[in-house]
C-alpha cells in the first residue's frame, strides 16, 4: 500500500476500480437493482444537501473580483475542453467507437472538481479563495450548461433535456443544494467539525453510482459490444485530452500575466473534471443501459488528474520552498 502512496494512488482510487469490476462480475439484479436505485438516488441528494450547507455565499462572492481567473476557468471549462473533445473526436473517432466517443465528449462539458481543485491549490500555495469561487460556479451553471451542452454535441437516441432529465437533475441535484444553502446558519458548523461524514457521503455516493451504472450495462449487455483494444486506446486519448488541458492552463496563464497563486488555481479549476458532478448528471441525462460506457472515460480522467495534479502540486511545493531557500 505504501508503494501505491508513493504513486499517488489511494485505497478510494482502488476502491473504485473494484466496485466497477464488481459490477460487471456481480451485477445487481431484479429488486435489488431497483433498491440500489433508490439507495443511490437519497445518497445524490445528500451529497448536495451537503455541499450546499459548505458552500459558503461571501467567498464566491469575493472571488468573483478576479474576473481575469474567473473568466479564464469558465473559458476554458465549457469553451476550451468541448472544442478539444470535439477535435479528438473528429480525429480518433473511428478508432474510439460511438459508445467511447460519447463518453468522451460528455466527460469535456462537465464542470470542474470543487474538494480536488481546491485541495490542490492549496497544497501549492495557491489563490485558495479564487479557486473555491471558481470551481463552486461551475458546479452551479454546470447543472444547466452540461445538459444544454449534451443537448447540442452528443447525438444519442432517448439522451437529453427531457422534461423528465430536467426533473430529476432539478429534484436530485438543484433542490438539495438549494435547501442545503437555505439552512446553511444551521448545519454549516456541524458539516466542517465533521468532514469524515461529507467524505464518506461524497465517496459513497460515486462508489454507488459506479456500481449502479455498470451493473446495468452488464445486464444490456453492453460491455460484450466494446473490445478491448477500444478500451486500451480511450485510456490513451483520455490521457493525451488530460496532458494537453494542464499545458495549455499552464501557458496561458504565463501569457495572461496572472501571479503564481492565480496560476495555480487555473490550472487545478480549469483543467480538472467532476466525477461526483458526471455522474448523477449522466444518469438522468442517457438511457440507463449506456450510462456504463459513457461514464468510463471520466473515471479514467478522474483517476489520471488526481495522479497528475497531484504530481504537479507537490513539484510547486518544491520549487518555492528552493526560491525561498536561494532568496534567504
Amino acid at each position: 500500500m505504501n508503494a501505491f502512496r508513493r504513486l499517488g494512488i489511494d485505497g478510494y482510487m482502488i476502491l473504485l476500480l473494484v466496485t466497477a469490476v464488481l459490477g460487471v462480475l456481480l451485477p445487481a439484479r431484479g429488486i435489488g437493482a431497483e433498491i440500489l436505485g433508490h439507495v443511490t438516488y437519497g445518497a445524490v441528494a445528500l451529497l448536495f444537501f451537503l455541499y450546499g450547507g459548505k458552500l459558503d455565499p461571501l467567498a464566491v462572492r469575493a472571488g468573483l473580483l478576479n474576473w481575469r481567473l474567473q473568466g479564464m476557468t469558465f473559458g476554458a471549462t465549457y469553451l476550451l475542453f468541448p472544442l478539444l473533445g470535439l477535435a479528438l473526436i473528429a480525429v480518433f473517432g473511428r478508432v474510439l467507437g460511438p459508445e467511447m466517443s460519447m463518453g468522451l465528449m460528455f466527460l469535456a462539458v462537465l464542470p470542474s472538481t470543487v474538494q480536488s481543485s481546491i485541495a490542490f491549490t492549496s497544497i501549492a500555495g495557491g489563490n485558495v479563495a479564487g479557486a473555491i469561487c471558481a470551481a463552486s460556479l461551475s458546479n452551479i451553471l454546470g447543472v444547466v450548461l452540461t445538459p444544454l451542452l449534451v443537448t447540442r454535441l452528443i447525438q444519442i437516441e432517448g439522451a437529453g433535456v427531457t422534461l423528465e432529465a430536467i426533473e430529476k437533475i432539478g429534484v436530485q441535484i438543484l433542490l438539495p443544494f438549494i435547501l442545503g444553502q437555505l439552512m446553511r446558519r444551521w448545519i454549516a458548523g456541524p458539516i466542517n467539525r465533521h468532514r469524515m461524514i461529507s467524505m464518506v457521503v461524497d465517496r459513497g455516493s460515486i462508489l454507488l453510482i459506479v456500481f449502479a451504472a455498470f451493473s446495468a450495462g452488464t445486464m444490456a449487455g453492453v460491455w460484450s459490444t466494446i473490445p478491448a483494444t477500444s478500451l486500451a486506446i480511450t485510456f490513451a486519448i483520455v490521457l493525451l485530452f488530460l496532458l494537453m488541458v494542464v499545458a495549455i492552463m499552464r501557458l496561458s496563464g504565463r501569457l495572461a500575466g496572472l501571479s503564481e497563486a492565480d496560476r495555480s488555481a487555473l490550472l487545478f479549476c480549469g483543467a480538472t473534471k467532476s466525477l461526483a458532478s458526471g455522474l448523477p448528471i449522466a444518469m438522468a441525462l442517457f438511457p440507463a443501459a449506456q450510462v456504463s460506457a459513457i461514464i468510463l472515460p471520466i473515471m479514467i480522467y478522474h483517476m489520471t488528474q488526481l495522479l497528475l495534479c497531484s504530481a504537479i502540486s507537490q513539484k510547486m511545493v518544491r520549487s518555492q520552498q528552493v526560491a525561498r531557500r536561494n532568496a534567504a
